[in-house]
């Protein structure tokens, strides 16, 4: 392990990675279940799309680990998956075997690019207060999925809101309070400990309320389980449409895939390494190149699979800040998943009342990078304001980064510093133009 890993020199031990990889593995296992539930909306069988979650994850969260040594987690992309669903499938009506062929493509596309260090010179080219924004963004993000998972905060006119106080939110303000004594005590294991126990919380309410609660509520229950065991479903393998799926209409769908994914990996990379600490010799995201392509793969295998792209999870960052620091956290990771293709219904017993305080908290753990923007240099306030505000308010990664880079070549340019602006970085903001405009429907 030592050989593999260098535990020592990135100053972990063997258990703060395994703790870590759990960690992590907890806080994003959510996605066994709603990536199915999603693609199933698309005609897709809800156990061969677990299936392929579970596989897809496992795989590519290994790679990660092996590979580029990294304390990250891969997994079919929230967003992706509801753009492959709501837009391309439903909304304009094209085949899901069609759909998983444009995944397919769009993951060719991101190894070319990876391999040939295009990424690499993409995420070079974001200016290091967008980065650092970035950073914040994602953690206030983590923390708005977090208080909306436990049902915390609601739509609520005029817009949102608290939610009226209930069985389950009180479990969840126990949990939350719980996790912060324990990372205040300095508890090792602090985060997983608090998501166990906050789930040990929620079984009484489950069982008081009843399965159909328990739904609606995210809260644990017995009622109704079907045991412990639920065959594997390969049945949508390699069922993809190659062919039809690069038809000329189809492809502004490949480039939208790609063009999202691309962000939202980016923006994970830099900001999870820019908040734990994770960079190299010259500032940039560790082992930058390697951890592109095993992202990039993750979405050609998503195509081959039978799931929506595949991409690197904010969630990496609960066991970053467990003390993850090597791939070895990555490894265990991917390998918890695997269990899942024949126990799935245990993944229904961790509610998301329980994995929500550790996503506030992660949110606090991620604010620190706050104090290096200078607030007063309105060159640097505003790009960054932007970035960290619209990254939750938009529930998308993509858009506060875009917003973050355009506002500051616009600055920029108005203060007649152009010669400041590398041209990487006004191709990449032709790029989020581009982008956008798919994204409103305008092209």
């Amino acid at each position: 392990m030592e050989k593999l890993f260098q535990l020592k020199s990135n100053n972990t031990s063997l258990k703060t990675e395994i703790i870590a990889g759990l960690t992590t593995f907890v806080a994003g296992m959510y996605i066994i279940i709603v990536n199915p539930s999603i693609l199933a909306q698309a005609g897709m069988p809800y156990s061969a799309a677990l299936t392929a979650t579970v596989v897809l994850s496992a795989v590519s969260t290994i790679a990660m680990g092996l590979y580029a040594k990294n304390p990250i987690l891969v997994a079919p992309g929230m967003g992706l998956n509801a753009y492959f669903t709501y837009t391309v499938v439903l909304g304009m009506g094209v085949k899901p075997e069609v759909a998983l062929g444009a995944v397919f493509w769009s993951g060719v596309v991101f190894v070319l690019l990876s391999v040939f260090n295009i990424r690499n010179a993409i995420v070079k080219a974001i200016p290091p207060i967008v980065r650092i924004a970035g950073a914040v963004g994602i953690g206030f993000f983590i923390a708005l999925i977090g208080f909306v998972n436990a049902g915390f905060i609601v739509a609520k006119p005029p817009l949102i809101g608290v939610k009226n106080i209930d069985a389950p939110t009180l479990t969840f303000l126990a949990g939350l309070f719980i996790t912060i004594v324990l990372v205040i005590r300095k508890t090792k294991g602090a985060l997983i400990l608090g998501i166990v126990l906050t789930t040990l919380l929620a079984f009484p309410i489950g069982r008081w309320w009843g399965n159909a609660a328990a739904v609606n509520h995210g809260v644990a229950s017995l009622v109704n389980w079907n045991g412990l065991y639920a065959a594997p479903d390969f049945s949508w393998f390699f069922k993809l449409d190659m062919v039809e799926s690069l038809k000329y209409s189809l492809i502004p769908i490949i480039f939208a895939m790609m063009f999202v994914d691309m962000f939202d990996s980016i923006t994970t990379f830099v900001g999870v390494s820019e908040a734990a600490g994770l960079n190299d010799e010259k500032g940039n995201p560790r082992n930058l190149k390697k951890s592109l392509i095993v992202d990039a793969f993750a979405t050609l295998l998503a195509g081959l699979f039978g799931t929506s792209a595949g991409t690197a999870y904010i969630e990496s960052a609960t066991g970053v800040y467990e003390g993850g620091r090597t791939g070895l956290t990555a490894v265990v990771t991917g390998l918890l998943f695997l269990p899942f293709m024949f126990f799935s219904p245990l993944a229904e017993l961790v509610p998301s009342i329980a994995t929500a305080p550790v996503l506030v908290l992660v949110g606090v753990f991620m604010a620190g990078p706050l104090k290096k923007i200078d607030w007063v240099n309105l060159e640097e306030a505003i790009p960054a304001f932007l970035t960290i505000v619209l990254i939750p308010l938009t529930y998308s990664l993509t858009q506060g980064l875009v917003y973050g880079l355009l506002a500051y070549t616009l600055i920029k340019v108005i203060k007649g510093k152009n010669n400041e602006i590398p041209i990487s970085l006004w191709l990449i903001d032709l790029f989020s133009v581009f982008m956008l405009a798919i994204e409103y429907g305008i092209i």
